[in-house]
């Protein structure tokens, strides 16, 4: 079965199993769509239907990029450096990441952020240890899962092959929204380091408009406490994280401000246009530039 009917125009067919879909072929098919555009997907486990297609992804049991063979479930597929193992997305994108992206170092960055995850998940491989007994992070797995039919489905091949179609909608949005905002993360690069370089106070780094800056000031700027940034009708004031993915910051704003706005806000501070500080202490909102930067300047001595 194909998620789109097949015709001679097709430039290739591709061929994955039947039965239950995963993440990890769903976005591997999906990233073949984004390199190749419209490709004709054939679900089955026929070896002979197999055979015809010109690439075979999560399924026949080899792995050959000359072939257009990209199966893990043989066990020579190989891991990263890392260790995590490669499943059929990871597979695929290593072969065609870069082409996809534009570059290998957001190739790379997708890789950790996206890819080796959804490989970890189908290999078994944890990557956190729960912090709550019972609960653990909803995930790309389970959700694409989800498309799946109910155990008592009237008609579960129908079922199925519709909830694999929108499953492959899902990821290709979400492998075409993660790539645009990994592009403009690196064309926002030069912008952060020019203003690390300007501050006049190394604890303090100001933007004159807002873009991505956390990935760059925690590798490049080990002194930075904090950064300021316009918004639409006023100015923000935000800690620096101590670590990718942490909630720590590398410090807190003023316990004194938490959770304090207007009023009660400007006479913690003294900072007359002082509009809100999180309970979390990780960003304040100040109605000017100058109050931003005053309420900078407080945090990173008091």
């Amino acid at each position: 079965m194909s998620d789109e009917p097949l015709t001679a125009a097709d430039p290739i067919r591709v061929g994955t199993h039947s039965g239950s879909f995963h993440a990890d072929e769903v976005f591997a098919l999906a990233t073949l769509r984004l390199a190749h555009g419209a490709i004709g997907i054939i679900r089955t486990r026929d070896p002979e239907a197999l055979a015809l297609c010109d690439l075979r992804v999560d399924v026949g049991r080899k792995y050959d990029p000359s072939t257009g063979d990209f199966d893990h479930h043989q066990g020579d597929a190989g891991e990263r450096a890392n260790g995590i193992r490669y499943a059929s997305f990871g597979l695929v994108w290593r072969e065609l990441g870069p082409q996809v992206c534009g570059s290998e170092a957001i190739a790379e960055e997708l890789d950790n952020a996206l890819v080796s995850p959804i490989d970890a998940g189908d290999n078994g491989q944890e990557l956190i240890e729960p912090t709550f007994e019972g609960v653990s992070p909803y995930h790309l797995g389970r959700l694409v899962a989800s498309y799946g039919p109910s155990w008592d489905d009237p008609d579960r091949d129908a079922a199925e092959q519709a909830g694999f179609g929108e499953a492959l909608k899902l990821a290709d949005g979400i492998l075409q929204r993660e790539i645009a905002a990994a592009q403009a993360r690196a064309r926002a690069t030069g912008l952060v380091r020019e203003a690390i370089i300007a501050a006049q106070d190394a604890r303090i780094i100001e933007f004159d408009r807002g873009l991505p800056w956390k990935s760059v000031v925690m590798k490049e700027a080990p002194d930075a406490l904090v950064v300021i940034y316009p918004r639409t009708n006023d100015w923000g004031v935000q800690a620096v994280p101590a670590d990718t993915g942490s909630f720590d910051n590398r410090k807190d704003l003023p316990e004194a401000w938490a959770g304090l706005e207007g009023e009660e806000l400007q006479a913690a501070t003294g900072v007359d246009d002082a509009v809100f500080c999180h309970v979390g202490r990780f960003m304040a909102v100040a109605g000017s530039r100058e109050g931003a930067l005053r309420l900078a300047k407080l945090a990173v001595e008091g």
